[in-house]
C-alpha cells in the first residue's frame, strides 16, 4: 500500500519527490514503492455561482436578494477539471491507503486541500506536512514529523468561514448596488475598506488649502540657528510682518548661547522581515509593486530554496531555530557578496539572542522570512531576485549587530529676547547601519556642530527670511498603503477591535498585493507614477456604500471572529449567523436609500451596453433610464411610477430627447421654449408629479 502526497504546485511536488526518492514518472504524478506524489494548480475547487443554485439568479434582480443558500456548495473549476479528476482517481485507488496534505502551510493552503478532499468524497486517513522552508533538510524533517490532519480542523473551519462569508457579502452587496446604480460595482469585505482609505486621503488632498508661513535664520559664523517659539517649539511664523520684526530686532546683535543640550541615543537593529515589511521596502527602494515582490520572493522560496516561507505575518523566530542561526550566517560568510558583513556575526562566541529575535508568542503559522541553510550562489539569481534576496540577507545579519549609537546636540541662542535653535547629530557607532539595510526609522543624517558652551557670545553676521507654504498630504504609494492596511486599527474607535486589527489589519500578508491589483482591475484606483490615485468611480462608490461596508471596523469584527474559530473558541454557525444578518442588513439598506450619485455608463460588455443614467428621480432618488417609449425610474419594481413619456409633448411640436430630460430633471423647469400651438410662441415646461410635463404658454 502507498501514501498519496498532494502538493499545491507541480514545482513543490517535484522537490518533495526528489527528497522522498520518487524517481518514477506517471501521467501527472511521481512515485516509488512507498509514495505517489501529485499536485493541484492552486485552487481546483471553488464556490458555486448563484445561478447554479437556481436559474432565476442568472438575472440580477433586486427582488431576489439576498441570496443566502441553506448550504453553500462547491464545484470543480472547469479549466483545471482534468487535474482534479486525476487526483480523485489516485485517491480512490485501492493501492492508496492514506493521504498526506502538502499544500502551503497556511489558511489558504488548508482550504485548497480540504475542498479537493471533500469534493472527491475521500474518507481515507489524512496527515499534514507543515514546513517553513523548501530545503531538502526541512522537507525530510517535516515528513518525519507529520501531524494528524484533524489538528488543523479549526484552521480549515476558519478558512471555510472566510471563503463563504466573502462570497455572501460580495455577491449580495455587488448585486444590490449594481442594480441600484445601474453600473457594475464590485464590493468586497477587504477591498472596499481599502478603497475607503485611499479615497479619504484624496479627500484630504482635494480639500487642503495651502497657507504661507515664514522662517527666520540667523548666521552666527560657526553655526546657523532657526528662530523658534520657546513655548511651542514651533519655527513657523504666520505673518510676514512678524518675521520682519524678528529680523530687524536681531540684525547686528550679539548671540548669547543660552543652553547646550547633548544626549546619547541608541537605535536597536530592525526586526526581521515579514511579507508586508519586505513589500514596503521593495516598493520604497526599487519601485516594485506588492504583487511583484510576492512573486519574486515566492520563487526564492519554491524554486531557489534560498529563503523561508514568505507568506508570513511574523517578524520573529521560534526558539528551535537558534541552532540554525550560526549555520545560516556561515553560509553567507562563504560568499564574496556577504563575507565581510557576515564575519562579524560568525566571529561572535555567542549570538546576542533577545526577544526582538526569538519570541514563540509572536508566531502564528510561520516565523519571519530569513535565508535558508543552502549553499549560496547569488550569481544564479536574476537582477530582481538578487535585489529581494539581498534585503533579506542583510536584514538577517543586521539583527545580530550592535545598536546604532549617536548623540544629538541642541543649541539655543538668544538675541535681543528672540530665541534661535540649532540641532546636530554625531555618529558614535554605526552598528547595524553599516549594512545599509532599509528600516522603518531611517538613521539620522549626521550634522556635526562646533564645540560651543553655555554663555559663549557670537556676532549675528547675517539674517535671512524664507517664505514657505504648507503642503498637502501625499497620495498613497504602495508602501504607504500596505502600512495603512497593516495598521488599519488606527482608523477604528473601538479599543478591542483596534487591538484585533493591530494583529491582523486589512487582509493578510498573502492577500494584500492581490487586493491592490483587484482595485486597479475594477477601475477604482490607478497608478500614476508611484502613487495610487482613486478614480471618479472609486470615489463615488465610497460615497454611496454604507459605513459598515467601508469601515475597517467591520473587518476587525470578522477577523476577531475568524481568529476565534481558528483557535476553536467560536462555533462556525455562530460566525456565519452574524454574516447572514449583516448581508440582510446591507440589502435592506440599499433598497431603502435613494440614489446619491450618478455613475458614468459602463463600457459595453458583450452584445448589450448598460443603459445610460440620465438623472436622479425627484420622487424616490432612483435613477432615470430610457426605454423605447419613455424615461422611467429604476425603482419601478419597488412601486415608483415616475415616467416621462416621449410623446407627451408631440401636440406642441416638441420631440423629447435625452438633453431635454437631463435639463428638466436638473432645473425642474425649462423656460422660453419655442412651440407650435398651432402658431409659433414661447412657453415654460414644468416638471410635475410622476413625471407629468405641464406647458405654460406665454
Amino acid at each position: 500500500m502507498k501514501k498519496m502526497v498532494i502538493a499545491e504546485k507541480p514545482s513543490v511536488a517535484r522537490d518533495i519527490a526528489r527528497v522522498l526518492k520518487c524517481n518514477s514518472k506517471g501521467d501527472g504524478f511521481l512515485y516509488n514503492d512507498e509514495y505517489i506524489i501529485s499536485w493541484a494548480v492552486g485552487h481546483l475547487v471553488t464556490l458555486c455561482d448563484p445561478e447554479e443554485y437556481d436559474g432565476k439568479y442568472k438575472k440580477w434582480d433586486a427582488s431576489l436578494l439576498p441570496i443566502i443558500p441553506d448550504k453553500i456548495k462547491t464545484k470543480v473549476i472547469k479549466k483545471t477539471r482534468s487535474q482534479f479528476e486525476l487526483l480523485k482517481k489516485i485517491m480512490d485507488s485501492p493501492k492508496v491507503d492514506s493521504i498526506i496534505c502538502a499544500t502551503d502551510s497556511g489558511r489558504e493552503g488548508e482550504l485548497i486541500f480540504r475542498y479537493i478532499y471533500e469534493m472527491a468524497g475521500c474518507t481515507k486517513p489524512c496527515e499534514r506536512l507543515w514546513i517553513s522552508s523548501m530545503t531538502d533538510a526541512a522537507i525530510k524533517d517535516g515528513f518525519q514529523k507529520l501531524k494528524a490532519s484533524s489538528e488543523y480542523d479549526d484552521l480549515y473551519k476558519s478558512a471555510k468561514c472566510r471563503s463563504e462569508a466573502d462570497w455572501l457579502v460580495g455577491i449580495n452587496a455587488s448585486r444590490a448596488f449594481t442594480i441600484k446604480y445601474n453600473t457594475l460595482l464590485s464590493i468586497g469585505r477587504v477591498q472596499t475598506p481599502t478603497l475607503a482609505i485611499i479615497a479619504a486621503r484624496q479627500k484630504e488632498i482635494d480639500s487642503f488649502v495651502s497657507t504661507e508661513y515664514w522662517e527666520v535664520e540667523a548666521n552666527f559664523g560657526k553655526y546657523k540657528g532657526l528662530w523658534f517659539d520657546g513655548k511651542t517649539d514651533n519655527t513657523k511664523i504666520m505673518s510676514k510682518e512678524r518675521a520682519e520684526e524678528i529680523k530687524a530686532a536681531v540684525k547686528g546683535g550679539k548671540g548669547n548661547v543660552a543652553a547646550v543640550e547633548c544626549e546619547e541615543k541608541k537605535m536597536p537593529p530592525p526586526l526581521l522581515y515579514d511579507l508586508t515589511e519586505l513589500q514596503r521596502d521593495c516598493n520604497k527602494k526599487f519601485g516594485f509593486s506588492a504583487q511583484k515582490t510576492l512573486s519574486v520572493v515566492q520563487d526564492l522560496y519554491e524554486k531557489r530554496k534560498m529563503v523561508t516561507y514568505p507568506r508570513t505575518d511574523s517578524r520573529y523566530l521560534s526558539d528551535d531555530m537558534i541552532p540554525k542561526l550560526k549555520i545560516i550566517a556561515g553560509k553567507l560568510y562563504n560568499t564574496k557578496e556577504y563575507h565581510s558583513l557576515a564575519s562579524y556575526v560568525t566571529a561572535l562566541e555567542k549570538l546576542p539572542i533577545s526577544k526582538r529575535i526569538i519570541d514563540n508568542s509572536k508566531i502564528s503559522d510561520h516565523h519571519a522570512i530569513i535565508p535558508t541553510e543552502v549553499n549560496i550562489d547569488v550569481s544564479r539569481l536574476s537582477d530582481i531576485e538578487f535585489k529581494v534576496y539581498d534585503l533579506i540577507a542583510r536584514r538577517f545579519l543586521a539583527v545580530f549587530y550592535p545598536y546604532y549609537v549617536y548623540s544629538t546636540t541642541k543649541i539655543v541662542t538668544d538675541v535681543n529676547s528672540e530665541s534661535f535653535v540649532t540641532r546636530g547629530t554625531t555618529v558614535i557607532d554605526k552598528g547595524w547601519t553599516a549594512l545599509n539595510v532599509n528600516t522603518e526609522k531611517e538613521k539620522k543624517k549626521e550634522e556635526v556642530l562646533p564645540d560651543v558652551k553655555k554663555c559663549d557670545v557670537f556676532d549675528v553676521e547675517d539674517t535671512k527670511i524664507s517664505c514657505k507654504k504648507t503642503k498637502p498630504p501625499k497620495p498613497y504609494n504602495e508602501a504607504g498603503l500596505l502600512s495603512a492596511m497593516e495598521n488599519a486599527g488606527r482608523f477604528v474607535e473601538d479599543e478591542a477591535l483596534k487591538e484585533q486589527l493591530k494583529e491582523s489589519g486589512l487582509g493578510t500578508p498573502a492577500t494584500r498585493a492581490a487586493i491592490i491589483e483587484r482595485l486597479i482591475q475594477v477601475g477604482y484606483i490607478e497608478r500614476k507614477g508611484k502613487s495610487l490615485i482613486p478614480t471618479e468611480k472609486g470615489l463615488k462608490l465610497i460615497e454611496v456604500v454604507p459605513v459598515e461596508l467601508k469601515s475597517p471596523e467591520t473587518t476587525g469584527k470578522w477577523e476577531k471572529g475568524l481568529a476565534s474559530v481558528a483557535k476553536g473558541k467560536m462555533d462556525t454557525e455562530k460566525f456565519m449567523g452574524s454574516i447572514k444578518r449583516y448581508v440582510n442588513y446591507i440589502v435592506d439598506r440599499s433598497a431603502k436609500e435613494g440614489c446619491k450619485v450618478i455613475f458614468a455608463a459602463d463600457k459595453p460588455r458583450g452584445k448589450k451596453a448598460r443603459a445610460a443614467v440620465l438623472g436622479v428621480c425627484p420622487e424616490c432618488r432612483g435613477h432615470i433610464l430610457e426605454n423605447s417609449k419613455g424615461y422611467y425610474c429604476s425603482n419601478w419594481k419597488q412601486g415608483c411610477k415616475f415616467t416621462i413619456w416621449k410623446n407627451s409633448l408631440e401636440n406642441y411640436g416638441i420631440n423629447i430627447d435625452n438633453d431635454i430630460v437631463k435639463n428638466i430633471l436638473d432645473k425642474k423647469i425649462l423656460e422660453d421654449i419655442e412651440v407650435h400651438t398651432p402658431k409659433e410662441c414661447k412657453c415654460d415646461i414644468v416638471l410635475k408629479e410622476r413625471g407629468r410635463l405641464e406647458v405654460i404658454i406665454k
